[in-house]
Formats: C-alpha cells, sequence, structure tokens
C-alpha cells in the first residue's frame, strides 16, 4: 500500500481510531502508576547472578576519575580515557561484573533489535566478530567481557558495590565517594554512567503484593522458578500457568520462550507493540573479513541517518529499521500539504504492521486486539518472526485490557474486567524508568558546592549544558539522556557521549583545569534550544498514546525540562563535536590551577 493509495476516507478512519485508542489510556497518574523494586518489593531487586557471599576489604584512595556505571558507557568511558593515557580510575558498579543491560537482562529470547555489527561497540579494536546479525544477550554478555580483559578494566573495578553518597570537597577539589562496603575514594572527576535502561519499574497495581505464587521483574529472570538458562530450555513450567504483565520490546521475545515452556500462557496487554520481521542470521565471514578499516563508524551514523529521516545514497544497514523509519514523520510540515504527505507516509507505514498481524494471527478477534493503532514514533518498532504465531498456540492466551491495565492482583492470579486468571507464576515485563529525574535513577544524590544537592539545584527539572555539565557540580560529566541525545542505536549516543566526557576530563587534565562546570547562562541557552527542538514534534507526541516517551502523558512537573534533543542524534553528535573542535569550552566556568 502506497501513501497515494490511502485515501481520505482511510485517513479520517485511522485518525478516529488513533483519537479513540489514545483516550481510552490516558490516566491522571502518569508516571506515578509505576513503583520502585524497593520497600516491601526488594527482593525482586536481589540479583540473581552474583555470588551471595562475596566479601572484600574496604578501599581507600586517591585517584583521577571514579566512573558509576560497568555498562557500556562506563566501559567506552574507560577505554576512552586510556586512549588518552588516563589511567588511573576506578569503575563501579552494584552488579556482579561488566555488562550493564547485558548482566541484569538474561530473560530467554533476549537478544539486540538493532544490527550487532552497529550496535557491538569497539568492533574494530577488539576483532570481534558477532556471531549473528543480531546477537544474543549471552554472547553480548560475553563480548563486554572480553572487553574488560582485553583493556584491562577488571583491575580497575569494584563490583557487588553501591554508591553511599558522593559529595564536592572545594578545599582539595575532590569528589568524595563512599559505598556501602566503606570505600572512600577521593576523585577529581566524577562520571556518572548508569545507562538508558538501568533501573526496573513494577506496575503499580493494586494488590500485587498479595500474589502468593512466584513473582519477579523480567531484569532478575529467576531460573530457579522457570529452570533451564538463557541458553539451555525452561524445564518447570510444563505443569504450570504464567502470566506476564507488558507487551513491550521485553515481552515480545520472552513470549515464545514461555509458550515453548509452559503449559498455559496469558499474556496482560493494555496496548500492543507494533512487530515487523527480524530476518536473523549468521554473519558472513566473508563479507566481514573484507570489511575496510573505519568501516564500523561509516555503518553506524548510515543507520542513524537512515532512522532520522536523513535519507543517505546508500542505505548499508538495509533492515526493518531503515525501512520502517526512513522517513521522519513527526516533524512538523513546513506546509499543510507536507504535513498530510507526512502524515499519510506514517500511517502506511503503521497500515504495513496491522496487516502482517492479520497475516500471520489465524483468530480474527485476537489479531485485532494485537494491532497498534498508533504512529510509528509514539513507541519504539519491534521486529521479531516468533512473538504474533505465539498466538496462535493453544497454551498462549491473549487478555487484552482495553487500555486500562490490569484491574488488580489478587493471592491466586491476575483480574482483568472482573475475570480472574489463576497463575502460578507473575512475571512483570514493565520496563524500566526513562524519563523520571536523574536522582531518582543514580539512587543517590550528588552534593555539589556549598552542600547543595541536585534534587535541591534541580527542584525544578535538569539544569546543564549538552546533558553532560553543571552549574554547581564541578568535575561532574554525566552520561544519561536527560537533556543529551537520544536515538534507535543506543550504543551510538553511549559512544559520543564517552568520547566526549573522556575528552572533556583528558583535556582538563593535560591543561591543568581545576575544575569544569556549565555557566547558569549555557545551561538556559541549551534548555531553550532543547524546547525549541521539541517543539518540532510536540503535536505528534501530543496525538501519541502514553508510553515512556512521552512520560505517560502524565503531568509530570520536571518534564520541560527534563527533556532529550528531539531532533536527529547526528545533530547531537554534531554539537558536542564542534563545542569540542572550537577548544573554547563555551558555556562552561573553568578554574584554572596557577
Amino acid at each position: 500500500m502506497s501513501s497515494d493509495d490511502f485515501n481520505d476516507e482511510q485517513l479520517d478512519a485511522a485518525r478516529a481510531r488513533y483519537l479513540e485508542e489514545r483516550t481510552k489510556r490516558l490516566r491522571s497518574d502518569g508516571l506515578r502508576q509505576f513503583q520502585e523494586l524497593n520497600g516491601e518489593f526488594a527482593d525482586l531487586d536481589r540479583d540473581p547472578f552474583a555470588d551471595p557471599d562475596f566479601s572484600r576489604d574496604p578501599v581507600t584512595q586517591d585517584t583521577d576519575v571514579v566512573i558509576v556505571g560497568a555498562g557500556f558507557a562506563g566501559m567506552l568511558t574507560s577505554v576512552r580515557l586510556l586512549q588518552h593515557d588516563v589511567s588511573d580510575l576506578v569503575i563501579i558498579d552494584k552488579a556482579g561484573d561488566f555488562g550493564g543491560t547485558w548482566y541484569w537482562n538474561r530473560y530467554p529470547g533476549c537478544m539486540c533489535d538493532v544490527e550487532s555489527y552497529t550496535y557491538l561497540p569497539l568492533l574494530e579494536e577488539t576483532g570481534y566478530m558477532p556471531t549473528m546479525k543480531y546477537a544474543s544477550a549471552p554472547e553480548i554478555f560475553a563480548y563486554c567481557q572480553q572487553i574488560g580483559r582485553q583493556f584491562g578494566l577488571y583491575d580497575r573495578a569494584l563490583f557487588q558495590t553501591q554508591i553511599r553518597d558522593t559529595v564536592w570537597d572545594d578545599d582539595i577539589g575532590r569528589w568524595i565517594v563512599t559505598t556501602d562496603r566503606d570505600d572512600v575514594l577521593r576523585a577529581r572527576f566524577l562520571v556518572t554512567a548508569g545507562g538508558i535502561l538501568s533501573k526496573a519499574k513494577l506496575p503499580g497495581i493494586p494488590g500485587i503484593e498479595t500474589f502468593e505464587g512466584r513473582a519477579f521483574h523480567t531484569s532478575r529472570w529467576n531460573y530457579d522458578v522457570t529452570g533451564g538458562g538463557p541458553t539451555e530450555p525452561m524445564d518447570r513450567l510444563g505443569d504450570l500457568c504464567v502470566g506476564i504483565i507488558g507487551t513491550g520490546a521485553t515481552a515480545v521475545q520472552a513470549v515464545p520462550q514461555l509458550a515453548e515452556a509452559a503449559a498455559s500462557v496469558h499474556v496482560f496487554q493494555r496496548t500492543p507493540s507494533a512487530v515487523g520481521p527480524r530476518n536473523n542470521g549468521p554473519t558472513d565471514a566473508e563479507w566481514f573479513a573484507g570489511l575496510l578499516p573505519g568501516w564500523q563508524a561509516e555503518r553506524i551514523r548510515n543507520f542513524t541517518e537512515a532512522v532520522t529521516g536523513k535519507h543517505p545514497e546508500v542505505d548499508l544497514v538495509a533492515d526493518g529499521w531503515t525501512e520502517v523509519m526512513w522517513d521522519d514523520t513527526q516533524s512538523a510540515g513546513a506546509t499543510p500539504e507536507e504535513a498530510e504527505r507526512l502524515e499519510r507516509l506514517d500511517f502506511e507505514t503503521m497500515e504495513s504492521l496491522r496487516l502482517r498481524v492479520a497475516e500471520v494471527v489465524e483468530d480474527p478477534e485476537t489479531a485485532d486486539l494485537l494491532k497498534p493503532w498508533y504512529g510509528k514514533h509514539c513507541k519504539r518498532v519491534c521486529f521479531h518472526d516468533d512473538y504474533l504465531p505465539a498466538f496462535n498456540r493453544p497454551n498462549v492466551h491473549l487478555v487484552d485490557t482495553a487500555g486500562r491495565g490490569v484491574e488488580r492482583v489478587t493471592p491466586a492470579g491476575v483480574v482483568v474486567d472482573g475475570v480472574e486468571y489463576p497463575l502460578d507464576v507473575l512475571i512483570f515485563a514493565s520496563g524500566f524508568e526513562v524519563t523520571t529525574d536523574l536522582t531518582d535513577r543514580l539512587g543517590w544524590d550528588p552534593v555539589g558546592r556549598a552542600g547543595v544537592r541536585m534534587s535541591e539545584r534541580w527542584h525544578d527539572g535538569a539544569h546543564t549544558l549538552h546533558g553532560v555539565l553543571s552549574a554547581e557540580f564541578p568535575n561532574l560529566c554525566m552520561i544519561s539522556i536527560v537533556q543529551a541525545g537520544f536515538g534507535t542505536n543506543f550504543l551510538h549516543f553511549l559512544s559520543e557521549s564517552a568520547a566526549h566526557v573522556a575528552w572533556i576530563i583528558s583535556t582538563c587534565l593535560d591543561t591543568d583545569i581545576r575544575t569544569i562546570e556549565a555557566t547558569p547562562e549555557a545551561e538556559e541557552e541549551w534548555h531553550m534550544r532543547l524546547l525549541r527542538t521539541a517543539g518540532l514534534i510536540a503535536n505528534y507526541s501530543l496525538s501519541c498514546t502514553p508510553g515512556y516517551y512521552n512520560s505517560e502523558q502524565g503531568n509530570n512537573p520536571n518534564g520541560r525540562r527534563n527533556l532529550t534533543y528531539t531532533g536527529s542524534l547526528v545533530d547531537y553528535v554534531e554539537i558536542i563535536r564542534s563545542w569540542r573542535s572550537d577548544g573554547e569550552f563555551a558555556g562552561a566556568k573553568l578554574d584554572r590551577q596557577t
């Protein structure tokens, strides 16, 4: 179907359906509908993969850099610092190993949804060839460990360690970092590299604490309950009834695996995902060996251009992502005619995904419930070959909640529309905090100059330059999407951010800059730029169904400042690269040693 074939009547009908589906999902509580994995749910946040008997002596030392986070952001920052001859650094993470997302997410079927050749960083430096176009989670975790070994990061890491506090001491020009293992580290620079999807969340469903079966979050998968492992079939669900709440990117991968193993699976859906074909396959070793130096940086940029409407001359990746996202249909059109053309293109893409549901799912009623009625930029599109066919199995049951979500949880199961569904196992595929305040996701509240905590200075939301530097927090470099870039390929953003932070730190150390921070004036200029960029997609975003992209369409008091840069990631990268090339530290306050 082309946009020319999408007639006015169909367009009007689709608009009406989009509005209807959005309206039924609106809630007054916004982000408050979720709850943290603490208090009575603290056990759901327990690390099921680490040695529970681990212990070590406290560490007390001075160091140039403390990096909090041992996922790709922390690893890449460490590698880039080492390449700048900054070797005096310490990495801290509450996990038991490197990997971040890929340490925690070991649920069955987990894999990257962006091709391995653009997603996995440092492929040219490590010489590693991914086995598949879309690598599995176990392979990615093993690759993280390889990076740790190859670049000597293990000797610099403190695992199973949580930050207690970080306090800036202006007299000595250092951050005093304390941990739950009684470490005291005095660092010239502090880097927060907690990643993008690091803090799991639970749905705030009434009665959730009363469930008497076994329950866990997908990022803390309990193989003691399911049997098997990330690479082994689950063998303890054969006579059990399993429920999974959520139908986002995680559930799309986990549901087919549960369908293979469990006696019955109930999938509780508030909003369906748009699911295109994945077409995974093994890497062509001959092709990979023939790639020329510099190929990965070129391919990464090409992919981001292709999925942000920049229409590169050649689509190097040519997969579902670049097909679906080739046109940027969320930005306001320059004319009413252009706006309608973009709207038609968006409808065309989503209609093709809805038609795929009808072609794959045999039961018409189930197929209709699985069709996504929203724009393609509203939620992260998924690609999978086994998710939709899973609903053709007699043991898989879709429980659609008509956009309202689960009504309540009882000791025996889950209630939707007054009907109780008895369960033995309840799995929460409810995702992660994305647009909450940064201090909430960090898990601690940095203390800057004059004893002022970040939550106090940021009481109305974030204040940064490029999402990296902040006034009154000297030598603090942040890697997060708060007031920074964002993209389909998270690793493109993290890689560029790590390079940026490493450059700032190494340049300061090399040129005797004692402290660096943003100026309040530069923070406001950057915020205004974020607002202008966000204004280009504001109407589109408001038309979307609630989700983490738009903070669940809730009234988030800090949302106006906790923005991401909503333009192309290519443009954000150019902004921070130009800032470095200029060499003037524009918008930064410097204290040079004398």
